[in-house]
């Protein structure tokens, strides 16, 4: 339901997930150099546990607020890492035995966003000359 309460919960959600990613990519350059992207490692595996935990939560409490809702998942880890969304969404559909649909998410997400961000960036390379 989309209204101004649902705005407001996505909206601080959103504000406090982006403040925690900040936070936990500069906490992870400081303490875990630049080997690998550990920032964003951290907050996809991370947000990635905490949507499985809260599906199931909501699951078993199916008269939580909307609105909690909203601010947790579309605000808070919508910020932090769009990941988990990829995450649940393809669990689901492993979950429910559509492995076709599941394995074609995952490629699809997983090698069409590295191409996107190439075609993006290439483009921009290009433009820019």
């Amino acid at each position: 339901m989309m209204n101004l309460a649902t705005i407001i919960a996505v909206g601080s959600g959103g504000a406090l997930g982006a403040v925690a990613r900040l936070l936990v990519n500069g906490i992870s350059s400081k303490y875990l150099g630049h080997f690998l992207p550990f920032g964003t490692i951290i907050v996809n595996l991370s947000g990635s546990l905490a949507i499985g935990v809260l599906f199931a939560y909501f699951h078993h409490h199916p008269t939580l607020s909307p609105y909690i809702k909203s601010f947790l998942v579309t605000g808070f880890l919508g910020a932090l890492t769009t990941y988990s969304t990829f995450a649940i969404e393809s669990f689901f559909l492993l979950e429910s035995g559509r492995y076709l649909h599941a394995f074609s998410n995952i490629f699809i997400n997983v090698a069409g966003t590295i191409l996107m961000a190439a075609i993006g960036y290439i483009i921009t390379i290009q433009l820019s000359k």
